[in-house]
């Protein structure tokens, strides 16, 4: 009889081996963007910069990726210094190199020379114990836009405490 894996449960169930948690949201491009395409990255980083996101202390507000000399690069990143880190601790706001295959470094290259697109950075998280970013393809909103969401998120909310207080 073929030995089972003791972990196979755990995993399944996000446990030991199933490392999966969000670290930080960048509510800021969610609002300010409409995003068009989603694409996952693997993020290279340093000993006392995954210690620092590990405790959760990124800011994404201004955070975008670029595509130089054939690599993509992720830019405006704030990831804090260690605390415990000692004199060589990162610098917070360094460049980070983003793993991707090179056909998808192509096609996101050729999406965003169009006219207004971007590549925003949507989240950090943690996958089987590897730092991954979310990155987005994202057209700026013009401001009638974003005063249009919010109506449309407030017109979702009212019909929803609408229906909750019929079937009470």
């Amino acid at each position: 009889m073929a030995r089972k894996n003791r972990n196979s449960k755990k995993k399944a169930a996000g446990g030991v081996g199933g490392d999966n948690r969000q670290i930080a949201v960048n509510r800021k491009a969610l609002h300010d963007y409409e995003i068009l395409d989603k694409v996952e990255a693997g993020l290279v980083l340093t000993g006392t910069e995954i210690k620092s996101l590990r405790a959760g202390k990124v800011d994404l507000r201004d955070a975008y990726a670029r595509v130089q000399d054939g690599e993509l690069w992720l830019h405006g990143a704030h990831i804090a210094p260690y605390d415990a880190g000692s004199y060589m601790n990162h610098e917070p706001r360094r460049p980070r190199k983003l793993l991707v295959h090179r056909s998808e470094i192509g096609d996101l290259a050729a999406q965003i020379a169009e006219k207004g697109l971007t590549l925003a950075a949507l989240r950090i998280y943690l996958r089987n114990h590897h730092a991954k970013v979310e990155l987005g393809v994202a057209r700026g909103k013009r401001q009638y836009d974003k005063r249009r969401a919010i109506i449309d998120r407030e017109r979702e909310r009212a019909a929803r405490q609408a229906m909750k207080e019929l079937r009470d």
